[in-house]
């Protein structure tokens, strides 16, 4: 026997769901962990700027070691040039001590400058990651709010109440979908087709493919009067999830059109087959 589950399945038994798959506790746990994924990432940083410090020190130790190593070697070269100089009588020693000395300082200046260069590289590189850093933190706060409002608007009953929390959902969020389509259901609540239909039509923009939105959007159709359009844009929800065609049957937005033909054809077609047999 094969267990494995595949999208169909998944999908079939979303569609059969009668309950939400989340509680208020679902949504503390969320919470909870968001928070304990901050405080881990906000001593991640703390770690990662601890090792840098500690790296720009060591380089800094190396760097000063190795040139007072080099500027050491070159006096003892100096030194035991001057002694060969002296023993074969070459009297120009002050000459050969300036070059020298040139030398070294242009080898010294080379390392300051190389090492200067792999600091920077080395704040660079802390610099983004901080900057990922605060974006993530960011993005954890903005989700925290988002699910709380979530479960605020769910806890609701006054339909203002639950519009005002979309808003400021899409506040932060401009292109969330779903809480388009959840203010567009709040606003056909309260008897404002129109503006339904300009909240499901912005949705559809972003997600052609939205279901919720396509369902609103007919029920916003049938408030009005527009039959055609309203039966033609709950087929399209159907053909995304069956489950919009119980929602159908009982949803009061579609009264007017229980006698319809291509209505009762579209939401009852068993119906409409036993009719035919008959």
């Amino acid at each position: 026997m094969d267990d494995d589950v595949t999208s169909d399945d998944v999908a079939a038994a979303l569609a059969d769901l009668e309950e939400p798959m989340y509680t208020p506790f679902i949504e503390l746990y969320l919470l909870e962990e968001s928070k304990a994924l901050r405080k881990e990432m906000m001593d991640t940083r703390a770690e990662l700027i601890e090792k840098v410090v500690d790296k720009e020190l060591s380089v800094a130790d190396k760097t000063m070691s190795y040139a007072t190593d080099t500027v050491t070697y070159f006096f003892y070269l100096i030194a035991g040039a001057t002694s060969i100089l002296v023993v074969i009588g070459w009297n120009s020693i002050r000459d050969m001590r300036n070059q020298l000395a040139s030398v070294a300082e242009k080898r010294v200046n080379e390392l300051v400058v190389e090492y200067e260069k792999r600091l920077k590289s080395i704040e660079e590189q802390l610099q983004q990651k901080s900057d990922i850093i605060h974006q993530n933190q960011a993005e954890i706060e903005r989700t925290n709010e988002v699910h709380s409002l979530w479960l605020k608007a769910s806890q609701e009953t006054s339909q203002q109440n639950k519009i005002a929390a979309y808003d400021r959902i899409l506040d932060l969020r401009p292109d969330d979908v779903e809480a388009l389509s959840y203010k567009a259901d709040a606003v056909l609540e309260m008897q404002e087709p129109l503006w339904a239909i300009s909240l499901c039509r912005r949705a559809l923009k972003l997600d052609p493919e939205n279901g919720h939105a396509h369902y609103q959007l007919a029920c916003a159709y049938a408030e009005i009067g527009r039959w055609e359009d309203a039966v033609s844009t709950l087929e399209k929800a159907i053909d995304i999830s069956e489950a919009y065609r119980d929602d159908a049957s009982v949803d009061p937005s579609f009264e007017q059109l229980r006698e319809h033909e291509s209505f009762r054809t579209l939401v009852f077609p068993d119906q409409e087959d036993n009719s035919t047999d008959a």
